[in-house]
């Protein structure tokens, strides 16, 4: 369960794409072990945050840090945060050509360093983890997309993360497999996995956030506990997103 101490910061954050204000003044403190689940309409901001977490998107102005440390512009630094910091994207980003199990032992082995017999050991035990580990000697194209998810978020805790980001994990599978990814996230986050969760998924939202966070037009506009949010939204942008989206 979260602590008070938190991990990761976002302070008076703007980013703009050209003349488009994408992140407005954004502030967001994630504690440790908290998850956070960032919802809202499309064009929101809410991808855009989850990448300013790891540097996939650099801010214009305003501060990101990460455990105490500021955000690191580029170089060896940086690639260390993005070793801290697991994300886990809408497509699967597998590589093709290398088996499932080569895909959760290549970033241990290349940027940690591990022996591989050590990180296929612990490779092995993180499908087994994910319900997958049958598939170990397969290839991303033999797996359905429920399986690929899963490898890649195995793929991403294989880097032993202190943070996990999901980008909207689920809205390119069939929906027969949405569930089996987010059984897999609900149990990281039961085990005390710090998460930052973009998705449409309203049922992971209230059993399995800390807060809810809703933003529109690039900002934070709620932040709440999800049975408050649910039960009683504060503002007229988010009574108007629940109303159209769960009515259906």
């Amino acid at each position: 369960m979260a602590t008070g101490e938190p991990l990761i910061v976002l302070d008076k954050v703007n980013k703009w794409f050209g003349p488009l204000h994408v992140l407005d003044d954004v502030s967001l403190s994630v504690g440790k072990g908290e998850v956070v689940v960032v919802i809202g309409p499309s064009g929101s901001g809410k991808s855009t945050l989850c990448r300013t977490i790891n540097r996939l998107e650099p801010i214009n102005h305003g501060t990101i840090t990460f455990d105490g440390r500021p955000l690191p512009a580029e170089g060896r630094a940086l690639a260390k945060l993005r070793s801290e910091v697991g994300m886990v994207f809408q497509s699967f980003n597998l590589f093709a050509h290398k088996t499932i199990l080569e895909n959760v032992t290549l970033g241990p082995v290349k940027v940690r360093k591990e022996k591989p017999a050590a990180a296929r050991e612990r490779g092995l035990a993180l499908l087994d983890r994910v319900g997958i580990a049958n598939q170990a000697d397969k290839y991303p194209a033999q797996l359905s997309g429920g399986q690929q998810q899963r490898a890649a978020i195995a793929r991403a805790l294989a880097m032993q993360p202190k943070a996990m980001l999901f980008d909207e994990p689920t809205s390119a599978l069939d929906p027969e497999m949405v569930g089996e990814v987010l059984d897999v996230m609900t149990s990281l986050a039961s085990e005390g996995m710090t998460m930052v969760v973009v998705t449409h998924e309203m049922g992971f939202a209230r059993h399995a956030a800390n807060r809810v966070i809703f933003m529109a037009d690039g900002q934070l506009v709620e932040d709440a506990p999800p049975t408050e949010f649910f039960a009683n939204p504060r503002s007229e942008r988010a009574r108007d997103f629940l109303s159209k989206i769960l009515t259906h």
